[in-house]
């Protein structure tokens, strides 16, 4: 019996069962696609596996799918999608240049082999590269984005306004593909009002609803088109599919690359704003958050009545750590004793370095004695750390309002014990009332 459960546990197994599911996948939505075929059998101006081959590639590893290197390789892989250049090489390798070997190879080989008319070689070709790279450009970036991150973390207002999106966008395809209003639209630009929502969902939310919008407009697109409704509806169905994946294929991509854009600019909106409020070197908050949240405390003792304290801290023997060490092993004890500050505080309390070897505590809601407990912690983490060189600290209390009724009376009160505890060589006394001089 636990043989048999060690084999169904196996590694071997479970990859056996992804790429049979993976492998099912493709074929049912081949299957599928396949009825849209006019003028070959074999090449559909629609193929959506042709994404599932490149996400299956891509989430899982080249052992389920031996194609699409150069996606691994030259476009970042699983993160294809979040950079302009790496997409642009994404619709160059996925798209394109693999689009068009699988049609050479497929074509070719249903003509040598009978399978199809030579003179028809060039209309099955672009029938199977566009179909293909559509499949690429369309559905790869909603399988591979969704997969990644599946459930949205969205305020209400934000799926208020993604409800907005998705009824604007039902609404507009409906009106463009469907019958309505298909005399108007037959023969009208029409299809370019699809832009400003996929551009809504490129500014407002990111690559990821970006995608899922695209397809909408796809699936409504080709149900459309194939029942004879909208702008690219043609005698042939092969020819109306041809042109509208045609211009699927460039909405999307513009789509994406803008949707791009615009995540790289709010990161690095964001990555600047940590910047200016964090210590690049351990990540703690810097001089001037410190100051924020000391001046918050300050109002929040307003309304509450609740003290909170300030533990300075001086990282003791720096220099003599660079000086015999290097500066490389001086800036990872600074990194050590930021990590035991994290350690050592809560989620509401903040931890900062806003010097060298200076540092800060602010917790909330706390007395001197708590803090006292608060900065022994600190401490005895330290000494039951074994990397060498050894580390210790020496530590200042200040309580308000008890040591200081303002942020600048009150880190005077804390760096005058922070000296005081230098002096003596051990814990801060937090009943000791500091008289502050200026």
């Amino acid at each position: 019996m636990e043989r048999k459960l060690n084999v169904w546990r196996s590694p071997l197994l479970k990859q056996l069962l992804i790429g049979v599911a993976a492998c099912a996948t493709y074929m049912l939505a081949a299957k599928l696609c396949l009825r849209l075929a006019t003028v070959h059998p074999s090449a559909s101006p629609f193929w959506p596996p042709t994404g599932i081959a490149i996400v299956t590639l891509l989430l899982l590893g080249l052992r389920y799918w031996p194609a699409c290197y150069l996606v691994n390789r030259f476009a970042n892989g699983k993160d294809v999608f979040d950079r302009t250049w790496d997409i642009l090489r994404f619709a160059l390798y996925a798209g394109i240049l693999s689009g068009g070997i699988a049609a050479t190879f497929g074509v070719t080989s249903l003509a040598l082999g009978g399978f199809a008319p030579w003179h028809q070689y060039g209309i099955i070709w672009r029938t199977w590269w566009l179909g293909d790279a559509a499949g690429a450009l369309v559905f790869a970036p909603f399988l591979l984005l969704w997969s990644a991150n599946p459930i949205p973390r969205w305020s209400q207002r934000q799926v208020a306004e993604a409800g907005a999106l998705l009824a604007s966008t039902l609404l507009m395809s409906g009106i463009i593909f469907g019958p309505l209003l298909h005399s108007e639209v037959r023969n009208d630009p029409w299809t370019f009002l699809c832009t400003p929502f996929l551009i809504w969902a490129a500014f407002r939310f990111g690559p990821r609803e970006a995608s899922a919008i695209i397809c909408l407009v796809c699936a409504i697109a080709v149900i459309g088109t194939t029942h004879g409704y909208g702008p690219f509806a043609r005698p042939s169905p092969n020819d109306s599919l041809l042109l509208l994946q045609s211009f699927l294929s460039i909405q999307a991509l513009t789509t994406l690359v803008f949707a791009a854009e615009v995540s790289e600019r709010r990161r690095q909106e964001e990555h600047a704003k940590q910047l200016a409020v964090r210590d690049p070197l351990t990540g703690l908050a810097n001089y001037r958050l410190l100051v924020e949240r000391v001046e918050e405390q300050i109002k929040r003792y307003g309304r509450t009545t609740k003290p909170f304290v300030i533990l300075l801290m001086d990282l003791d023997g720096l220099k003599k750590i660079n000086d015999q060490y290097g500066h490389l092993v001086g800036s990872l004890a600074i990194c050590r004793l930021a990590e035991v500050l994290h350690l050592s505080c809560r989620e509401t309390d903040t931890a900062a370095r806003y010097g060298g070897d200076e540092f800060a505590l602010v917790l909330t809601e706390t007395s001197a004695e708590a803090a006292a407990l608060v900065a022994q912690r600190v401490a005895q983490r330290l000494s039951l750390d074994a990397e060498e060189p050894r580390l210790t600290v020496s530590i200042g209390i200040a309580e308000f309002p008890r040591d200081g009724a303002t942020i600048e009376h009150l880190l005077s009160a804390a760096d005058h014990s922070l000296y005081n505890d230098k002096g003596r060589g051990g814990t801060p006394n937090p009943s000791r009332k500091v008289t502050n001089t200026k």
